[in-house]
């Protein structure tokens, strides 16, 4: 394949080492240093995802790292999607659009299909860039798994990329981990390798001196870089390890008494909790992941999240006793609001006649807004922008109009008594007036299909203040203007400096053949 771009890759040693945070770290260092960059994983597993202009679905972790390289999203930066729906099998989305769900084995005869997708999408990318930055998934040397690699050293060789393999010291065994992936390639896949890269040190980078020597000596490759850990940079995350982490780390914090605390239910399959990452930075709020009942009612507000298997999720939810708790907190007076598959649960009962989900036909939902749900084959993925459309309303004040996504194959109808919470005024691009959500009368209970409704900062303000009002907790919460999309920014700017301070990257462009 000949490329126009010259190309870069991440591969691992195993998953969650780091390879998704320095691809967009090196994403937005090459866009400072004067490059056209935009990223590239040929196959994802996430069940964050995001929707595009076009309305086609790609995996969250190329929309942060095309937002570090500071261009718009594309399928073609991720143009094989896997969203798992059980422990054996995913709904696989190709080139944005969903193809079906598919079992482990089923998926792996398919997978060699798709080959030419993924040539094409990348080869398109490489003829409108100066630089792409590929990211490879889990372990790049799963032998078991080489012959039906599509995503890393197959891939690898498919854009002719230099490599950079890197390893989590935070875990342990980086020797082991590093010089046994690198042997464990063959001499021709080694010829790619520019050098590795340790993630995540704890300490004084000099207190590892030994230790690059020790790994240079061993490979004859360089050591291109020793990140240390932080904690002053926040970025998007988009699997079940990062989600598992964050609940450790609030099993054990300490909870401010003055802050408003809200709780999002930890589904089995829960799907696109970026859309609550806005909070976290929020001033005066708690953000908490939850599985058990009996947290319910420490929060002043709980959200059921999306869920990539709605019927199942519901099934958990009452054989939890999370429904009978989230029910109680409710008529006591709690806010509750549920998002896509969250708000599916919250309505009489869904339905799923087709399979499309599982093998669940139908489970009763919580009966928090009078509605009802089925499951249909063809998805709905669209950009969409909304206006509230209730008045006397908490939301009634926005005038702006409100930008989101929808992901859903659930179709959901109104039976009388809740109340439309939007009117989407544009969808793709187009203009339109469809009536979108549904809330109680008083506020305190709605849900909506509009992922990312919370990044709107007019729209998250009037929400806490809604809430710190219910609460009568005196901490002020959004009443300064806060905005997440240069939050944001500022994070991406943060992470360049910080890797770019402890990597060789005169070397790094010298070995890409990159004059700067």
């Amino acid at each position: 394949m000949k490329n126009k771009a010259k190309s870069l890759m991440f591969l691992g040693t195993g998953s969650d080492v780091g390879k998704s945070v320095l691809a967009a770290a090196f994403c937005r260092i090459f866009k400072q240093d004067g490059f056209r960059v935009a990223p590239f994983k040929a196959q994802n597993m996430a069940l964050n995802s995001y929707i595009t202009p076009e309305g086609g679905e790609m995996g969250r972790a190329q929309v942060v790292q095309a937002e570090a390289a500071g261009i718009e999203p594309h399928v073609d930066m991720n143009p094989v999607l896997l969203k798992p729906t059980s422990q054996m099998g995913s709904q696989v989305i190709v080139r944005g659009k969903a193809v079906g769900n598919l079992s482990a084995r089923d998926y792996y005869a398919y997978k060699t299909s798709l080959i030419p997708v993924v040539r094409e999408c990348y080869q398109r990318l490489a003829e409108q860039y100066d630089l792409v930055v590929l990211e490879g998934a889990g372990s790049a040397v799963e032998l078991n798994l080489k012959a039906h690699d599509i995503v890393n050293l197959a891939m690898a060789e498919m854009a002719d990329a230099r490599c950079i393999l890197v390893g989590d010291i935070d875990r342990g065994g980086i020797f082991a981990a590093l010089l046994g992936s690198y042997m464990l390639m063959t001499p021709e896949e080694q010829g790619r390798i520019l050098g590795f890269m340790v993630n995540k040190l704890r300490g004084d980078p000099a207190l590892f001196t030994s230790g690059v020597e020790i790994l240079e000596a061993r490979s004859s490759r360089p050591v291109l870089g020793v990140i240390p850990h932080y904690s002053h940079i926040a970025l998007q995350e988009e699997d079940s390890v990062a989600l598992q982490r964050r609940m450790r780390q609030n099993a054990g914090a300490q909870r401010s008494e003055s802050a408003l605390a809200v709780g999002v239910v930890r589904l089995p399959f829960i799907s696109n909790y970026t859309d609550f990452d806005c909070f976290e930075q929020e001033p005066g709020v708690e953000l908490i992941y939850f599985d058990r009942p009996a947290e319910v009612f420490h929060f002043d507000a709980v959200i059921l999240p999306g869920s990539k298997n709605t019927l199942q999720d519901l099934e958990f939810l009452k054989k939890s006793g999370l429904s009978d708790a989230i029910l109680a907190f409710a008529k006591s007076g709690g806010t509750v609001v549920g998002l896509c598959g969250g708000y599916q649960m919250m309505g009489l009962r869904v339905q799923d006649p087709h399979g499309v989900e599982s093998s669940l036909r139908e489970v009763g939902g919580l009966g928090l807004l009078d509605m009802e749900t089925e499951m249909y084959p063809d998805k709905i993925t669209s950009q969409v922008e909304a206006l509230p459309a209730v008045e006397n309303h908490w939301a009634a004040s926005l005038d702006s109009p409100l930008g989101g996504y929808e992901i859903h194959m659930g179709r959901s109808v109104s039976l009388g008594t809740a109340r439309s919470l939007f009117r989407i005024v544009r969808r793709d691009g187009g203009e339109v007036n469809i009536l979108e959500g549904l809330t109680q009368p008083d506020g305190r209970v709605w849900g909506t299909y509009i992922h990312g409704i919370f990044d709107n900062d007019a729209f998250r303000g009037s929400f806490l203040r809604e809430v710190q009002r219910r609460s009568g907790k005196a901490a002020v919460t959004g009443s300064s203007p806060f905005s997440y999309r240069e939050w944001k920014e500022t994070q991406y700017d943060l992470l360049a400096e910080h890797v770019r301070r402890h990597t060789d990257m005169k070397r790094i462009y010298r070995e890409m053949g990159i004059a700067v």
